[in-house]
């Protein structure tokens, strides 16, 4: 991987410079979150300190330009996942905000008494509780695709759910616990041979690996920026034009109309139609830095380097006595859940952060999953651009220390 400096990198992002209990920081919380490179930082101060003005319908120059960086932001995100117009980019709070909206315009439309959604057994709470509320208010059924134990999806039996009550199909592209890759070309491509839309939550893909949403085919795609080097609070939705028309807004109120009388509301065009009220303009411009950041890094170069620390790290926890790594599927992202023994994750983590290192501990948002493997959560280390080996022993030696002193 010529070309690829990851100290380099590492001095583009201010917090990794800093120290933890007297410890340099390391950093392996990504999933969770993503730290954000200067870049980013000086386009949000720049948004405030040189043209902060409401954007859309103002007249004067800052509300002029303000309105040209925020739209310039989305042809930058529609570049970035290849949707075919700007008017398929809707900007929300993040990836929860995009499933909600899609449960409640579509399905709260299209969905009706008897009908089905197919989710999966590895999905990410606001990839359930939204379907599960949907099902509750149309008295419809969710049906949940299984798993095998190394976290892999069975295929055959989600073949096996379609019937002619199957209505919408929504799966995460990335596991956010387990790291799973999931074939969603596949499952896009098997739902669609009966006519049933499919939304992907690619909130850990798009920092990670190529998403191309018309190669996909797929119907709904969404993501969050803080999870792609961005701010937190923006995220995007993409939806197929032609579906998008056919969905009545999602909330009301400014940006979201053409005409408002006491008598009757003329909505706007998309993607205006989802976007009520004065939108995080901040966080758009923030995140377009943040994808021309990864952009000019290079998607295939991060994904490469990733994959080098993931099995390094792999190969280095299984040296510990007692490791047991907590998703084994033969296409994972960047993540390591693991546990050691008969130690409490929490206890593992707490000592891990005085040490200066960063994990996750719990169940991530994914209770039925840990429910199906049996286990109360994991610890989960999780890997980015800007990790390294060097941070990764690290994390072997606390994981050690954790062992000798809670076994």
């Amino acid at each position: 991987m010529s070309g690829y400096d990851v100290n380099k990198i590492r001095k583009d992002f201010p917090i990794l410079q800093t120290q933890i209990y007297g410890k340099p920081l390391v950093y392996l919380d990504n999933a969770a979150t993503t730290q954000k490179p200067q870049c980013v930082i000086s386009a949000i101060d720049n948004y405030y300190t040189e043209i902060n003005s409401n954007v859309h319908r103002g007249v004067h120059f800052l509300s002029e330009k303000a309105t040209s960086v925020y739209e310039s932001a989305r042809e930058t995100i529609r570049k970035y996942i290849n949707a075919a117009v700007t008017r398929e980019i809707i900007f929300v709070r993040g990836t929860t905000e995009a499933i909600n909206l899609v449960a409640n315009s579509y399905g709260n439309e299209k969905i009706r008494d008897g009908d089905e959604i197919i989710i999966s057994t590895l999905e990410h709470h606001s990839n359930i509780v939204p379907w599960q509320m949907l099902c509750e208010r149309k008295n419809a059924v969710l049906r949940i695709i299984p798993i095998y134990d190394e976290g892999e999806l069975i295929f055959e039996e989600y073949e096996k759910l379609f019937n002619e009550r199957t209505k919408f199909v929504s799966i995460s592209h990335v596991s956010n616990s387990l790291g799973t890759i999931n074939p969603v070309k596949q499952i896009i491509d098997e739902a669609h041979k009966h006519g049933v839309p499919v939304m992907i939550d690619g909130a850990q893909a798009v920092q990670h690996l190529t998403v191309d949403v018309k190669e996909l085919n797929a119907d709904f795609y969404a993501f969050s920026g803080h999870k792609l080097y961005g701010p937190t609070g923006i995220g995007v939705l993409y939806g197929k034009e032609k579906l998008l028309e056919t969905m009545p807004p999602y909330q009301g109120g400014g940006d979201m109309i053409k005409n408002v009388s006491f008598e009757k509301t003329i909505y706007n065009d998309l993607p205006y139609k989802f976007e009520a009220g004065t939108p995080d303009i901040s966080g758009a411009i923030g995140l377009a830095a943040a994808i021309n950041y990864v952009t000019e890094t290079g998607i295939d170069n991060i994904a490469k380097h990733e994959k080098e620390v993931l099995e390094y790290a792999t190969g280095k926890m299984l040296q510990i006595d007692g490791m047991r790594i907590i998703g084994t599927a033969k296409e994972k992202s960047s993540v390591l859940s693991f546990l050691i023994g008969n130690i409490h994750p929490y206890d593992a983590g707490t000592i891990l952060d005085r040490l200066g290192v960063a994990i996750r501990t719990g169940v991530h948002c994914t209770e039925p999953l840990m429910d199906r493997l049996g286990i109360p959560g994991t610890a989960r280390a999780s890997f980015a651009m800007y990790s390294t080996k060097e941070e990764v022993d690290l994390l072997v030696e606390g994981a050690e220390k954790a062992r000798k002193m809670l076994s």
